[in-house]
């Protein structure tokens, strides 16, 4: 099906998103139908609980994995709308409500079916290869269920799984959820040209891009001093975290380190994380050469902190939306059409937050729900050049999601080192886009520079993010 409207035609409006195809409407009896709807599924599914054994017929037990396959789908059409609501006004009684009602449903519902997994974890090795399906028509179960089994020394028995469930939905979860409300609802305050405004945090770090140095140092002391003023409460809900996270995964289950919960859930060796780690260490001299060369450029002897992403212009004019959407798309459609037509879906299903509200959850992130949906994607589009980049980057986890669409819930969803590739790539494109059409050397240097501090944050940043988070896990217990 061709794009409903080509790159460069018709207007795009920063808009809120519509979640009507999750849900199309929060009355109660919409609701209580899902569930209970849901409930039955679940109940019909527990009936086979005891034909599960060592001599299982393999046709009965691909048909038990299909109705697993479903209930796991309608699940995540109501865990997604709950937290998608949520995200898009994390002050809304009304979103919160919904939200852990509807996780508090699911956790319950979720272990009743537990006993599935469990066992599957549990089977000797003889026992599972006979019953992984065969054909292509079935390689997505092979893979899900081979997948699994990666995490059986890491899994307890049904009970003590079916308390983890619980703890984590009124425990850390919720702890998470007051994080979230927290930080949404912060207010900044900042001098513009003689103007005092009242912003929201994706507003304020807006002007940490600012060509005026005094503007960047504003930006970033008024960040620091909102931050500091929640610090106490900030700190015990990390604290906590870390805490949480030691007590289950290294007491409980067994992992090694922090770390190792993480790369497991990734797929990435951990001897591949302490190499990239390591490399990063020993080439930070690369990123230091850089931000000295910066400094040059902008006639500073030394890059303070609020310098790190100054732009080298003196002047940064505001992208409108509009462009932002048809420079993406042009970007793609010139690489690959079909990459358009598949981000154009987008817009096209009203599946994007672009909007700049108090209240709603920060940065920017591309939710994938089932196969068969366009993903949706929530940004804070504030006009700057940087917003353009992160909106190829979301729309690159979009694309990703939308080729990927022939695969099952169970197996659709990328690890996090790859579903990255995609979106890091759509950023490239841009690039090299820009580059190809500026001959001006100060403008092309203007370009690398925004490369390459997108790189840093990219690589560098989250490496280091890592680093820290190491040596905090270290420090808190």
């Amino acid at each position: 099906m061709p794009p409903s409207r080509m790159p460069g035609e018709g207007e795009y409006e920063v808009t809120m998103w519509d979640l009507t195809e999750l849900l199309p409407t929060e009355d109660e009896a919409v609701i209580a139908e899902r569930l209970g709807s849901l409930s039955d599924s679940v109940g019909a599914f527990e009936a086979h609980r005891g034909e599960l054994g060592e001599e299982i017929d393999p046709a009965l037990f691909l048909e038990m994995l299909r109705e697993y396959e479903h209930i796991v789908e309608s699940m995540q059409v109501l865990l997604s709308y709950g937290s998608l609501r949520f995200a898009a006004d994390t002050q809304s009684p009304v979103a919160l409500t919904m939200r852990n009602r509807i996780q508090h449903e699911l956790t319950g519902l979720g272990n009743r079916i537990l006993f599935f997994s469990l066992w599957w974890k549990g089977l000797g090795d003889a026992g599972a290869e006979r019953l992984l399906p065969e054909g292509e028509d079935n390689a997505d179960y092979r893979h899900f269920l081979t997948d699994l089994r990666r995490f059986a020394p890491y899994t307890l028995d049904e009970r003590s799984e079916q308390i983890i469930n619980l703890k984590d939905a009124d425990g850390i979860s919720a702890l998470l959820t007051v994080y979230s409300m927290l930080t949404s609802r912060l207010e900044f305050y900042l001098k513009v040209d003689g103007k005092r405004r009242k912003l929201t945090r994706d507003g304020l770090i807006k002007y940490a891009r600012s060509p005026r140095p005094e503007l960047r140092e504003a930006a970033y002391r008024e960040l620091y001093r909102v931050y500091i003023r929640e610090a106490p409460v900030l700190a015990q809900i990390y604290a906590n975290r870390v805490r949480d996270w030691y007590a289950e995964n290294l007491e409980v289950r067994g992992f090694q380190s922090p770390i190792a919960v993480r790369n497991l859930a990734n797929d990435v060796a951990g001897e591949a994380v302490e190499i990239l780690l390591e490399v990063t260490r020993k080439n930070v001299s690369l990123f230091q050469r850089y931000f000295q060369l910066k400094a040059g450029w902008l006639g500073m002897e030394k890059l303070r902190r609020y310098d790190i992403y100054a732009p080298l212009k003196k002047t940064v004019n505001e992208v409108p939306y509009a462009q932002a959407v048809r420079t993406v798309l042009t970007t793609f459609h010139d690489f690959d059409p079909r990459l358009a037509e598949l981000a154009e879906r987008v817009f096209s299903e009203n599946h994007i937050d672009s909007e700049i509200r108090k209240g709603k959850q920060g940065g920017a992130f591309c939710a994938t729900v089932l196969p068969a949906q366009t993903p949706w994607l929530l940004l804070n589009y504030t006009g700057e050049v940087r917003d353009v980049a992160t909106l190829a980057h979301e729309l690159g986890h979009a694309i990703h999601s939308i080729l990927a669409e022939h695969h099952s819930i169970l197996t659709q969803h990328p690890s996090l080192p790859l579903a990255e590739t995609s979106s890091v790539f759509g950023e490239m494109l841009l690039t090299d886009r820009l580059l190809a059409q500026e001959s001006d050397p100060l403008l092309r240097r203007e370009l690398l520079v925004n490369a390459l501090d997108d790189v840093y944050a990219t690589v560098m940043r989250q490496a280091y993010f890592v680093l820290f988070e190491m040596d905090a896990h270290q420090a808190i217990l």
